[in-house]
């Protein structure tokens, strides 16, 4: 099953849902992959630390391969790096993914990430994760995934947003993946004394809306844990916000069956 967390817009906490649904899941005893597409590289140096910066070949290398600008005659498995947890891999970004963009776009390069990700089934499960916008990698993304998860911030822009990366995943799917399936929206960062985040979530559930159970609250344990390049089942598997991505894994799975 591959899982693509995406949302246009930035700082909703893509990279730490990813990484750590991804965690869980290699801590459950499943092979897991995360797939970094952000240049930024959040999510790699979450799971690498500072060794994701010098950490080669990358996903730059892989399709600079497909233009033809890399010597690297691996299949996608040579641009898979070991993350210092257990049954967790890693295909890491790099800041070159934002130079090659246009020229991928002008090849139409856009399926090379499911092909590869369709040679990887030694794992149990993939997350990916996107940049802000909706570029060449994030369509990506959405191409190759078989579900796709939405961070929700849960304020009235927010909301106002959510209905057009809803018609994103509906076109994609019926012009490119017509197995991409919304498998929920993740409500992060909540703050459950406050009305209106409770009024808003109650709003798109009366909507018939996919919201997932439990919500994401906050807290700046998931800053010391990205600092120290440690998923929170690793970093603090005893705090309240671990518990909430273990119980929000287990709701994202039933509702999948487990695939």
């Amino acid at each position: 099953m591959r899982w693509v967390v995406f949302n246009q817009k930035g700082g909703v906490g893509k990279s730490t849902i990813a990484c750590n649904l991804a965690a869980i899941a290699a801590g459950r005893g499943l092979k897991t992959l995360v797939v970094d597409l952000d240049p930024q590289g959040n999510a790699s140096r979450y799971l690498l630390g500072d060794g994701a910066a010098d950490a080669r070949p990358n996903l730059a290398d892989y399709f600079g391969k497909t233009l033809g600008f890399r010597i690297f005659q691996e299949g996608p498995e040579g641009f898979i790096h070991r993350t210092p947890f257990e049954n967790l891999h890693l295909m890491p970004s790099s800041p070159e993914l934002e130079a090659l963009q246009p020229k991928l776009e002008q090849r139409y390069k856009i399926y090379k990430l499911r092909d590869a990700l369709g040679e990887l089934d030694a794992y149990d499960r993939v997350y990916l994760d996107t940049p802000p916008g909706l570029n060449f990698f994030t369509l990506s993304a959405l191409i190759a995934a078989d579900r796709c998860l939405i961070p929700f911030d849960c304020d009235e822009f927010a909301r106002r947003a959510l209905y057009s990366l809803l018609d994103v995943v509906k076109e994609v799917r019926e012009d490119h993946n017509e197995s991409l399936e919304v498998g929920g929206i993740v409500v992060n960062q909540f703050q459950a004394r406050a009305r209106l985040p409770r009024r808003i979530v109650e709003a798109l559930r009366e909507e018939g809306l996919p919201v997932l159970e439990p919500f994401i609250g906050s807290s700046v344990v998931v800053r010391e844990s990205h600092e120290a390049a440690r998923p929170l089942v690793a970093y603090a598997p005893r705090h309240r916000l671990t518990g909430q991505f273990e119980a929000l894994f287990d709701a994202i799975e039933e509702r999948s069956g487990g695939d």
